[in-house]
């Protein structure tokens, strides 16, 4: 079942969106989003020298920053433990909707992202929580939702990890209580497999309407189908512009058949220098850096319990240059280049991160922007 908002169409949806100036559905072909900032080591598992750190200071100046620069969203990792190896990659991380909620009192623009696991939070809490966030920032929240993929990670909350096609049903009971939490202004009573929910009530209801900007980064088969019913945003992995060309068109295609649409968002870090010669320097640098031992572990793990990664499980080095995503490597000309192949093959955003966010960041908004301008791709 898709669950929508009562009496609202999919176009009813996307207008009431576009309307009420939320970020995620302007005119920009190219959207842009800081993926990873609140997270030890960001997205590169390397010793590489940087000025990032976990800090509340450094993290509302990275904030800031995009806001300045027009990106559309800050995007967060939900962590709860770290993946090992030397970094104990993303060991040190902040909680989503606290994240949140402090960015959006510090931002005036930029939509903030909660990310959350589905197993690790009641919906009506997570929904209570999702409609505080839309209020303080006005608007400008979103809601990640993931299915819990480590293994090591869920069981910190007691129990098993469920098998894989369970969490997606999990999940599509979960955002149904959300989402009726959010529009509905009666009490919700819900049963099912995994909840009982008597008479379930919270006001008041989100400025979005009908609700927050919702996106899954389901890549397998079941992930795919409760994106195309459920999400706005389907947050893809792809190995190369052609195959990213392929799972777009399949995404989209799934969503047609539910008379939706859905856009499409990659993520990759950023290395960029003037030249080839010391973008190539810098990319072997944080290599030779990079934390091998968590690397192997990380691609193992998504490609084993997540069942959304097989095509690129063996690619460790993908993983010290940004969690498996597509890096985009070269001059600020080179970027913007890839930048519209990735927007040719379907990709409406991608949320991105870098090795030293607040330096990188500001070289990015000097060079990097005015070309994806004169491309077309930013307004």
């Amino acid at each position: 079942m898709t669950t929508t908002a009562p009496g609202l169409s999919y176009e009813e949806l996307v207008a009431a969106r576009r309307a009420s100036g939320v970020a995620m559905f302007n005119d920009n072909k190219m959207k842009l989003g800081v993926f990873g900032s609140n997270c030890s080591h960001g997205l590169m598992a390397t010793h590489a020298e940087s000025t990032y750190e976990l800090s509340w200071q450094h993290t509302q100046k990275i904030a800031q920053i995009a806001d300045r620069l027009g990106f559309e969203a800050m995007l967060p990792v939900a962590r709860y433990r770290g993946m090992g190896g030397e970094t104990n990659f993303n060991g040190s991380n902040f909680e989503t909707h606290t994240w949140a909620a402090g960015l959006a009192q510090a931002t005036e623009n930029i939509m903030v992202f909660s990310t959350t696991h589905v197993p690790t939070k009641n919906p009506i809490v997570a929904a209570k929580e999702s409609v505080t966030v839309d209020h303080i920032s006005n608007g400008r929240f979103g809601l990640n939702m993931t299915m819990g993929w480590y293994k090591a990670e869920m069981e910190m909350f007691g129990g098993t990890q469920r098998e894989h096609d369970a969490r997606y049903r999990y999940g599509s009971e979960w955002i149904t209580i959300a989402k009726r939490m959010w529009t509905e202004g009666e009490g919700v009573d819900f049963q099912g497999e995994f909840f009982d929910i008597k008479d379930a009530f919270s006001d008041p209801k989100p400025i979005q309407q009908p609700y927050p900007v919702l996106v899954n980064a389901g890549n397998s088969p079941q992930g795919l189908e409760f994106c195309a019913r459920e999400c706005d945003f389907n947050f893809i992995a792809f190995a190369d512009p052609e195959e990213a060309r392929d799972t777009a068109a399949r995404v989209r295609s799934i969503a047609h058949s539910h008379k939706r649409d859905l856009g499409i968002l990659g993520y990759g870090n950023i290395i960029c220098r003037d030249t080839e010669k010391e973008t190539k320097a810098l990319l072997d640098h944080i290599l030779e850096k990079g934390d091998w031992e968590v690397a192997k572990m990380v691609s193992s793990g998504l490609g084993s319990e997540s069942g959304s990664f097989d095509k690129i499980k063996a690619l460790q080095e993908r993983f010290i240059l940004g969690y498996g995503g597509y890096p985009l490597i070269g001059t600020p000309e080179q970027i913007v280049e890839q930048m519209a192949g990735l927007s040719e093959a379907g990709i409406d955003g991608m949320m991105i991160g870098f090795l030293d966010y607040v330096e990188e960041l500001q070289y990015f908004g000097e060079r990097v922007l005015p070309l994806m301008k004169e491309a077309g791709l930013r307004s």
